[in-house]
């Protein structure tokens, strides 16, 4: 399966709110493509952490291009100071501990 991690630091931890409802309209969109396998968040204050897991990469970038999470990443410059983003094939997901090294480690870092 292919994982995708990312990570968001956000420029305000009041635009926490504005990032839920674009992550809530996000989830549903995934949960409704083909090829998508799970998702999971986590974080608080500043920074916020995903990590999704998809059948193939076709899928992953179907979704990531399309819909609410095409939406939401043209406003990102708004919300963010910096977005990080890892891409990896595994049998299995990492933890939250692991999962953070790679973007820690790996990962492709847009600052704004």
């Amino acid at each position: 399966m292919v994982i995708t991690v990312t990570s968001i630091k956000l420029r305000s931890v009041w635009y926490f709110f504005r990032l839920s409802l674009f992550g809530y309209r996000i989830q549903k969109q995934a949960a409704s493509e083909s090829g998508f396998i799970k998702m999971k968040n986590t974080g608080f204050g500043y920074e916020h952490f995903t990590l999704s897991a998809w059948q193939s990469e076709g899928d992953l970038k179907r979704f990531a291009r399309s819909g609410e999470h095409s939406a939401a990443m043209k406003r990102t410059r708004e919300l963010a100071t910096e977005v990080r983003t890892y891409t990896y094939t595994s049998e299995t997901l990492p933890d939250w501990k692991d999962a953070k090294k790679l973007l820690k480690d790996k990962a492709k870092v847009l600052k704004f």
